[in-house]
C-alpha cells in the first residue's frame, strides 16, 4: 500500500510539474524593446496598476516625499527629457519620478509600469545633473526590461515546481533552492541590463553617459569595505559593474557614429 501510494504521488506531482513547464513556455514573449526573450504573465496594464497601487506605501516606508519643490522638478525634468529622447517614450509605461525624504537610505529603485523612486541621500550626494540622469536612466531600464514582472512569472514557476517536488518525493526543498539561485542569477542580468539601457538613454538625451561610473563609486563608497560578496548578491559588484558599463558607453557611442 505504501509503494502505491508512492507512486501515485510521483504521478500527481509529475503532472503538476509538467503543468507549468507547459504553462512557462505559453508564457515566452520578446521584448519588444531589448529583443529579448522573457517569461511574463501579465499585461503592461497590470503592470501599472500594480505600480500605481504600490507607490503611495513605498513612499512611506522611505519618509514621504520630500517637500523641496526644487529638488522634485530637478529630478522630473531629468526623467521625462530620458523618456522623451529614447524608446521608452514609445512604451506603454507612465512614468512618473518621485524624490523621497529619507536621508539615511542609499537608493533608487522602480515600480512595474513606470513608478520611479530616489531617495534624498543618494540625490544628495550626486554631483550633477548626468548623474542623476544615470540613475534614472537605469531605473527607467528596469520598467522597460520589464524586470519586475519576469520575476514575479519566474517566481509562480519555481512555486509550482516546489509543489510538485513536495507531492511527488520531498523533493521541494532542492527544487525550491534551485529556483532561488536562478532568480539570483537573474537579478545580476537585469541590474546589467538596465545600465546598458540607463547608458543609451543618457547619450540620447545628450547626457555624459561617463557620469554613470561616478554613481558606481558612490554606491560602492556607500557599501564600505565589508560589502557583500558578489556570488551572495543579487546586484553585481560596482568595479564589474562599471567594466560593463564602460563597454556599453563603447558599443552605444559606436552606434551613434
Amino acid at each position: 500500500m505504501r509503494g502505491k501510494n508512492l507512486k501515485v504521488r510521483l504521478l500527481i506531482g509529475a503532472a503538476i510539474a509538467i503543468f507549468f513547464v507547459l504553462k512557462k513556455c505559453s508564457q515566452q514573449e520578446v521584448n519588444p524593446y531589448t529583443g529579448r526573450t522573457q517569461t511574463i504573465s501579465m499585461t503592461p496594464d497590470k503592470e501599472i496598476a500594480i505600480g500605481l497601487q504600490n507607490a503611495p506605501q513605498m513612499a512611506q516606508q522611505h519618509g514621504g516625499l520630500h517637500p523641496k519643490n526644487e529638488y522634485q522638478a530637478m529630478v522630473d525634468n531629468v526623467g521625462n527629457k530620458l523618456v522623451n529622447n529614447s524608446i521608452a517614450k514609445d512604451t506603454p509605461y507612465q512614468y512618473e519620478f518621485h524624490l523621497l525624504a529619507d536621508p539615511n537610505t542609499i537608493n533608487a529603485f522602480a515600480l512595474p509600469g513606470g513608478q520611479i523612486f530616489i531617495t534624498y541621500a543618494l540625490f544628495s550626494k550626486l554631483k550633477n545633473e548626468d548623474q542623476l540622469a544615470g540613475v534614472l536612466g537605469h531605473e527607467i531600464g528596469h520598467v522597460l526590461g520589464r524586470h519586475s514582472a519576469e520575476r514575479i512569472a519566474e517566481s509562480e514557476y519555481w512555486q509550482g515546481l516546489t509543489t510538485a517536488g513536495s507531492v511527488g518525493a520531498d523533493m521541494g526543498g532542492l527544487i525550491s533552492g534551485i529556483g532561488q539561485n536562478t532568480l539570483l542569477t537573474n537579478g545580476r542580468d537585469d541590474e546589467l541590463e538596465s545600465d546598458d539601457l540607463g547608458v543609451l538613454f543618457m547619450i540620447k538625451a545628450g547626457y555624459n553617459p561617463e557620469e554613470m561610473i561616478g554613481v558606481m563609486e558612490i554606491l560602492k563608497a556607500a557599501a564600505g569595505p565589508n560589502r557583500v560578496p558578489e556570488f551572495q548578491s543579487t546586484h553585481p559588484d560596482p568595479d564589474n559593474r562599471i567594466e560593463k558599463i564602460q563597454e556599453a558607453i563603447e558599443k552605444h557611442r559606436n552606434k551613434k557614429d
